[in-house]
C-alpha cells in the first residue's frame, strides 16, 4: 500500500501558490488510481493554517506542517530538515511536490538522506493496476520517456504548468505541526530582504496568457536599409506591458551581444527558450521574426495556441508549426496591435 505526501509550502501571506494546487491536483489524480493508497499533505512556511484551510476539502487523510520563521525563505538547511520530518512523520512512500526552484534544489538531498529516488521536471503522472508512470523529456526537449521506479521512497517533482490545478472549497483543516530544532550550522545563511524588478521591467511572467517571443530579425536592416532596435524595444515592451505578456526570445537574439551587434537592452539568457532554453508553458503564444525551425520551436510544444508573424510564407512556421501565420512586418503588426490593446484598456 503506497502512502502519498504532497509536500508544498505556504507563501508570505500564508496562502498557496498555483503550483501547489496542481501538485495537489496530480497527488489526488495518483491516489484514486491506487487501491488503498493514503494522502497525507505537508506543509512548510511561517504560518501554515491558512494554506492548509484552502485546500482543507481535498479529502486527504492527515496534514502536517513545519511552522516557525526559520522556514519563512526559501534556505536549503531549513528546508532539508522540514521535509525529511514530514517524510518520516508521514512515513511516506511517494513523496509529491512541485517542481519550483525551492523544492527542485532542496528533494533530491533528501532523497539522498532517505535512501530513496528523485526524478525532477516531470510532466505527467499516471497509475494503472497498481504500477506508477512518470513522464518527462530529455535531451533539450526532444524525447518524451515513459519511467517506472520500484524503489521506495519515491520523490517526483512536477513541473509548475504541466498539471491540472485542483478545485474546491476552503474548509478548516486540522493540522499537526511536527517540532523541528535547527542547530547553528543550519541557520548560517539568512535572508536580508528581497529585491524585485519594477512591475513594468519584468519581462517573464510563467502566469501570463500570452508568450511574446522575439527572434533576431527585430534587430536586421528592415526595409529602407537601416536598423530599429530602439523602436522594436519600444514596441516590444509596449506589448509585455498592455497585454501582461511574458517575453521569450530565440537562442540567436540572446547570442548577439556577445557578437558585438546591436541588442535589445532587456533581454537575458533567462528569456530564451527552444532546444537550448525553456520550455514555457503559455495558453497562447505569439512568435516575432523568428523563421521557425526546430530549434526555436521545439520549447513550444506545451503552447496551447501557436501563431507567428513572418515575411517569408515558406518559413518553418508556415510547415505545420503554427496553428496561424501572418505573412506581414512584425514592426506594423505589433503597432497595430498596441493600438487595440491601449483602446481597450
Amino acid at each position: 500500500m503506497e502512502t502519498i505526501l504532497l509536500l508544498i509550502n505556504t507563501e508570505a501571506d500564508g496562502s498557496l501558490a498555483k503550483p501547489a494546487f496542481e501538485a495537489l491536483g496530480a497527488a489526488k489524480a495518483l491516489r484514486a488510481g491506487l487501491p488503498e493508497a493514503k494522502l497525507a499533505v505537508g506543509l512548510v512556511g511561517q504560518t501554515v493554517q491558512s494554506g492548509a484551510d484552502q485546500i482543507g476539502a481535498c479529502g486527504a487523510d492527515a496534514f502536517l506542517g513545519v511552522a516557525g520563521a526559520d522556514f519563512a525563505s526559501p534556505r536549503y538547511a531549513s528546508d532539508a530538515a522540514a521535509a525529511e520530518a514530514l517524510v518520516k512523520a508521514a512515513q511516506a512512500t511517494l513523496i509529491i511536490a512541485p517542481a519550483t526552484a525551492r523544492w527542485n534544489r532542496v528533494l533530491p538531498g533528501v532523497a539522498q538522506r532517505l535512501g530513496g529516488r528523485a526524478d525532477t521536471h516531470v510532466t505527467g503522472l499516471s497509475a494503472a493496476s497498481g504500477a506508477i508512470t512518470i513522464n518527462r523529456w530529455y535531451y533539450r526537449q526532444r524525447m518524451e520517456a515513459s519511467l517506472q521506479r520500484t524503489h521506495r521512497p519515491w520523490f517526483i517533482l512536477l513541473d509548475p504548468g504541466s498539471q491540472s490545478a485542483w478545485q474546491g472549497a476552503a474548509a478548516t483543516a486540522s493540522v499537526r505541526i511536527l517540532p523541528v530544532t535547527l542547530s547553528e550550522a543550519c541557520q548560517r545563511t539568512t535572508v536580508v530582504g528581497v529585491r524585485e524588478l519594477a512591475a513594468d521591467a519584468q519581462t517573464i511572467r510563467p502566469d501570463a496568457d500570452l508568450l511574446l517571443v522575439a527572434g533576431a530579425g527585430w534587430t536586421k536592416k528592415q526595409a529602407d536599409g537601416q536598423t530599429h532596435v530602439k523602436e522594436a524595444e519600444e514596441l516590444i515592451l509596449g506589448c509585455l506591458k498592455l497585454a501582461r505578456a511574458s517575453l521569450g526570445s530565440s537562442k540567436s537574439l540572446v547570442d548577439l551581444g556577445g557578437e558585438g551587434q546591436a541588442v535589445l537592452s532587456f533581454l537575458t539568457h533567462l528569456n530564451q527558450i527552444g532546444q537550448t532554453g525553456s520550455t514555457p508553458r503559455h495558453p497562447k503564444g505569439l512568435a516575432t521574426c523568428c523563421h521557425g525551425e526546430e530549434p526555436h520551436t521545439v520549447g513550444w510544444r506545451f503552447i496551447n495556441e501557436r501563431r507567428a508573424i513572418s515575411l517569408d510564407p515558406n518559413c518553418g512556421w508556415a510547415r505545420g508549426k503554427a496553428d496561424v501565420l501572418y505573412v506581414a512586418d512584425a514592426f506594423a503588426v505589433l503597432a497595430r496591435l498596441n493600438q487595440l490593446l491601449a483602446a481597450a484598456s
